[in-house]
């Protein structure tokens, strides 16, 4: 009889009945955004200067131009958010462009006959996360 008990419980858990009694499907996505934000500036060697939204953009679209041509100069992307004073912007791109648009602002080396430099702060799939940075984060005791 211990025999026959120990018999039956092998057949409740064997391999193919749990395969067929798990019935769920797995899910993952890598990213759910569409998009990719940065938090970017402008950096002068003569120091600020009065540069508007308008032609901030510019700028980014001539350097996606001289880099890729046309086509390159195509790529959608948004200035969300625009500091005249600090020359600081939030951009939103696909994610299909962000290499590109990445790419040509770091290889943009003058504006108006003046040599500049962008630097990409912060990219992030989630605006949210371009609204703190650690690393600037000051504690008050």
């Amino acid at each position: 009889m211990k025999d026959e008990h120990t018999h039956r419980s092998s057949e409740r858990i064997s391999p193919l009945v749990m395969e067929e009694a798990s019935t769920f499907e797995r899910h993952v996505q890598k990213n759910a955004s569409v998009y990719h934000y940065m938090k970017i500036s402008l950096v002068l060697e003569n120091g600020n200067r009065n540069i508007s939204p308008a032609e901030f953009k510019q700028l980014m679209i001539r350097g996606l131009k001289d880099l890729y041509g046309e086509i390159g100069a195509s790529i959608p992307f948004d200035l969300l958010k625009f500091d005249e004073n600090k020359l600081t912007g939030i951009l939103r791109v696909y994610n299909s462009g962000l290499v590109k648009l990445w790419s040509a602002l770091t290889l943009l080396g003058s504006f108006q006959n003046e040599p500049c430099a962008f630097r990409i702060t912060q990219v992030s799939p989630f605006l949210l996360a371009l609204s703190g940075n650690s690393r600037e984060l000051q504690l008050t005791l």
